[in-house]
This record gives structure tokens, sequence and C-alpha cells, in this order.
């Protein structure tokens, strides 16, 4: 396996992949047959990136100023050995990583990455690699080896059965030293559960299942306890090093091996303490020359120098095709060889189950918007490196709130259906409790699609509620449709409360035959509800005398489709408002899809 690791000043990035020098990988001036041979050579040249970097007054000041993150970035990565970047705060490390997992967009990327001299395919890559993110995103009642259980069902090849699968994830929870928490939920800030050194050892352990050739790790030590992390004092982790990249700025000030480290700085003029470490002393020296007015150009200049006369050749063995071939009939559990490698390791069915087995727990216990804003960075962690379809996880979605929904509808339509005395029997409660369930379901699904493209759960919410209101306001109930203004009555129809709210009055009032309003209940809601009866029969004669029309207690004033007309309900029937309900939860879920298609992509731009 090839590790690239990626790490602060005070601690570090990790990119889990064997790395070297940006030096080319074969010279036909020398025998190659001499050179050691490598399975896997992962090499990046020249990559450069750059950023527009806004202004707090554009108007004023200009539209902004590009910022380089990456310049002309050279390296490569061997197999079976740990580059180390190193760098402070802001110098690329992370966005080096980023380049090189392919989680930046091509467009916007300079330079080449090869592998074995070969340009890999997005698919082929996000079979044999593994990138461990610096923050740990995992689901908070899952236990430790549901968790793994969870990634091996959708990393590890579909041929491997349940039970090798199972195998590999009481191995690997040995391997991290998590026995002890096996049946122990991750927890979050409202659940307590695992410590955060082993919650950082389920999220290393959830990237590595499958055994992947190439594994990318920044911060990989970050929230380990003391003697997870090897007691950082960094010298204690410097042994197991094999190459570094010493970035500053978007540059490179150093790429070699840790040991040459005390001869590199010796001929740049400063030489290292024997007891003091190595790289601490480098990354001093760097921040000193980062604040002089020079700034670490003459250190950049002495390492392309310092690179064009002790580089170092390799040989490739083989193909990057026979190279993943070889490697599999070793024992790597990638999905296949390159001309094999399915884009996902189930099938699309199996997909949604296994979703929702891992989700129903998840669902029960909270709100829907804040469940799916945490959960949205786990999905994009998940199909980076195509764990499942975009489709699978939209539809299990779906199937998974649909128990709570039903739970909650028949409660409600219970509850209120009864203790309002609303009309219509027990048919009309069967309609009642369809629409309010389809209410339920197009709420949930606006919801969803919302969850979706709101970055943030403080904004989130208050959009929800502001949209809802509005929905409110337009949707017949304070303003009848017939007072709405011309230029805001399409809102009316694009209200998802307007159709179940017309659906509660036809499945009330639809009847031509039923009377709501008899003789002498016409002063009912007027100031002479309190006068006599008597005095009131005798108003009504006099009625009758003006219209020329008898009119007495017992004529019907108003039925259910009077009601239905002054409210402007005349357009839709009550089965209409039901199935267009219906249809708007599942064209939110439609959006909810191409929302993350296109925005919640994993990479740079």
């Amino acid at each position: 396996m090839s590790r690239i690791i990626a790490e602060n000043s005070g601690g570090g990035h990790v990119l889990d992949a064997a790395t070297g020098n940006g030096t080319p990988v074969c010279e036909t001036s020398v025998d190659v047959t001499k050179l050691p041979s490598m399975p896997f050579l992962l090499s990046f040249n020249h990559l450069t990136y750059s950023v527009k970097v806004g202004r707090k007054m554009p108007l004023l000041t200009g539209g902004g100023r590009t910022k380089t993150l990456l310049n002309g970035i050279s390296g490569v990565a061997r197999d079976g050995e740990i580059l180390a970047v190193l760098g402070a705060s802001g110098s690329g490390k992370s966005t080096l990583i980023d380049a090189l997992a392919n989680r930046i967009s091509k467009g916007s990327l300079k330079g080449n990455i090869t592998l074995n001299d070969e340009v890999v395919e997005s698919r082929v890559l996000k079979s044999i690699s593994a990138y461990v993110m610096q923050h740990d995103l995992l689901f908070p009642m899952l236990t430790v080896e549901e968790t793994l259980m969870f990634a091996a069902e959708f990393r590890l090849p579909r041929t491997m059965s349940k039970s090798k699968k199972r195998t590999r994830v009481q191995a690997l929870i040995d391997q991290l030293g998590l026995r002890n928490a096996t049946e122990t939920v991750i927890g979050d800030e409202g659940h307590r559960g695992v410590s955060g050194g082993e919650r950082r050892r389920v999220s290393i352990g959830v990237n590595i299942i499958h055994d992947p050739i190439i594994l990318f790790l920044d911060e990989p030590t970050s929230g380990l306890d003391s003697t997870s992390a090897f007691m950082i004092p960094s010298y204690r982790i410097l042994g197991l090093l094999d190459r570094l990249i010493i970035l500053s700025n978007g540059q490179t000030v150093y790429t070699g091996l840790p040991t040459n480290l005390s001869l590199y700085f010796s001929e740049f003029g400063y030489s290292i303490p024997k007891k003091e470490n190595k790289t601490e002393f480098a990354l001093d020296l760097i921040w000193e020359l980062e604040g002089s007015p020079e700034g670490t150009k003459s250190l950049i200049e002495f390492n392309k120098k310092w690179q064009s006369k002790n580089s170092e050749l390799v040989r490739l063995c083989s193909s990057l095709k026979e190279a993943i071939s070889v490697s599999i009939s070793k024992g790597k559990l990638v999905s296949t060889s390159t001309a094999m490698v399915p884009r996902f390791a189930n099938s699309f069915w199996k997909e949604i189950l296994i979703i929702i087995q891992e989700r129903l727990g998840f669902y029960a216990c909270t709100d829907t918007l804040p469940v799916l804003l945490h959960e949205r960075y786990i999905f994009m962690r998940e199909t980076a490196y195509n764990s499942y379809k975009r489709s699978s996880y939209v539809i299990s979605n779906a199937l998974v709130v649909l128990p709570g929904l039903i739970i909650l509808s028949f409660a409600f339509t219970t509850i209120t259906f009864w203790a309002i005395g609303l009309n219509g029997g027990f048919s009309g409660f069967l309609y009642y409790l369809l629409i309010i369930f389809a209410s339920f379901w197009s709420g949930s699904s606006l919801v969803t699609f919302l969850s979706g493209i709101i970055p943030h759960l403080m904004l989130g919410y208050p959009i929800v509620v502001a949209i809802l209101e509005c929905f409110l306001l337009f949707s017949g109930f304070f303003i009848n449709r017939d007072r709405i203004p011309a230029y805001w009555i399409w809102f009316h129809y694009l209200s998802v409360i307007k159709y179940p709210y017309e659906a509660v009055l036809h499945n009330e009032f639809d009847n031509s035959t039923e009377c709501f309003m008899r003789g002498i209940q016409l002063f009912d809601d007027t100031p002479l509800v309190t006068i006599p009866n008597a005095m009131k029969v005798r108003l009504l004669q006099s009625f009758s005398d003006v219209l020329g029309t008898k009119i007495t207690s017992s004529t019907c004033f108003s039925r259910g489709v009077d009601i239905l007309r002054n409210q402007g309900i005349t357009d839709l029937s009550k089965w209409d408002c039901l199935f267009i309900t219906l249809a708007w939860g599942f064209f939110f879920r439609i959006l909810f899809y191409f929302s993350l298609l296109f925005g919640s992509k994993n990479k740079r731009t």
C-alpha cells in the first residue's frame, strides 16, 4: 500500500501513498533492469492551482485577486512507502492531497498526475484508493461494528460473501484496537459514545476496509489520544516516514528522505543540531524565512538544484492494469482489474436495502433538516468513492421516512377528525387520513430538497419557516383566491398548502344535499343573535315580503357547494387535490436528486 500524509507544523497531514521526489520515472540513458522495481508509482508533475479571492468592497477595489495555492509541485509516491506532506497552515498540504485524490476539477488544476505512467480514470481511482478526511463524519447512532459493516457492504467486492465481510470487519476491529468499543455507539454532542481517539480510528477503518492500493490521509493524528498518536512529539512519527515533501506558500522547499534533512539544510547553510528534531527545525526555519523580505525564494531555488543532482530513478514492473490484477491475486480487496471495475459494489436494489437498514435508527431520533444537513457530508464522502448511487440514496431516503409519516398521519387524523367533529363518516375519515399523509409527505420532501441546497443548519431553519409561511399566506386560508392580486396569483398555485387545504374543505362540504344554514341560523353571526326567536321569525317574514319569495325557519340558506364557491374552491375535485399533493412530494424528491447530483460534489472548482 502507498500512503500519503499531510501534516501541519505542529501536527500533520498524511497522504497514504508511497511517494518520492519529483524525478522522472525512467531514463533511457541508464540500464533500467538494474533499477529498483515498483509495482505502483504515482507521479505528479508541475501541479498548479489558483483560486479567485473576493474583496470586501469589490465595486470600489475591483473584482478580486488570484491566489495560487499550488505552484509547480512535483513528486512521486512509491508503492509500500509513506510520504508525509509537511508545512505550516495555509502552505497547500490539503490542496495537494485533494489534487492527487482527484478532488479538484480538471479545468482548474494544471499539470499532470499519472499512475504507472497512465492517466487514471476517475472510476478506477475511486476503486483502488481511499481518502481519510480531517474531520470524522460518522453516523452517531450506529455502533463501531455497524459502522464498519456498513462500509464493508459498499466497499468490498460484491462477490465476497457476507461471512467473509464480517470476518474482515472483525479483523480490522482488532487491528485498530477497537475490540472493547465494538458495541459502543459513535455518539455526538447529545449522545455519549466512543472517545475521540476511537472515533478517529473508526474513520480510518471505514476507509481502509477494502485494503486500498493508495490511501490519502488528511491530519490522521488529529483527535487521537496521546497513546494512539505516539505521544506526539513529532520525532516519534518521523521514524515511520519514508519520504517528505515540505511546502511553503504552495511551493516545494524540500523533497526527499527524512534522513537527508540534516545534509540538505547543512548545504543550505543552516546546520541542524544533533539532538534537535529535524522536522521541527526545518519548519521553524521555513517560518522565519517566510517572515523575511525575500521569503523562501532562496530555499525554493536551492531545492531545485538539490533535486537535479540527487534524483532517483525507478523501474515500473508492469502496466497499471497488470499491477492491479497482481495486487488482487495477492489478496487486495479492491473490486477487480481496471477493465472489469464495476462502478458500484452492489446492485441497485441491494444498495437501497442496505441504506435503509443503516439509516432507520438515525431518522427515528432526530428532525429531518438537521439529519439531512449532517448526513449530506457523509453522503459526499461515501459517493466520492462510488459506495452507492445517488438515485439509491434518494429512494432509500424516501422509503425510510414513510413509516414515520404513516404513524404520524394516523395519530394526527385519529385525534383531530373525531375531536373536531368533521363530517363524512368512515369514508370521510379514510380520505382525511390520505390527505394528511400526502401533506406530510410533500412537506417532508420539501424540507429534504432544501437540505440539499442549504449549506448550514442555522440558515436552514429560517429559510424553511419563511417558505412555509409564504405558502400558508397564499394558500387561500387567509386570503380568498379571488382577492389575491393578479401579480401574486401564480404563487397561490405553487403553494403546497393550497391543495391539502382545499381537499379538507372538499371532504367536509362537497355535498350538494346537506344544508349548513337554515332559517333563523342566518342571524347567528350577527348582532341580532340575542333577540328572541319569535322576532327572528317575523324578520324572516319581512325578508319574504321584500324579496318576493317565501323564507321560513326551515329554508336552507347555505349548502356545502355555496361555501366552496365563496372560498373560490371550484376548479379542482378533492381527488385532484390529493394527487397534486402527492405529486409535489415526488417533484421535490426529484429536485433533491438533482441538488445532490450537481451541488454535492466533493471537488474544488
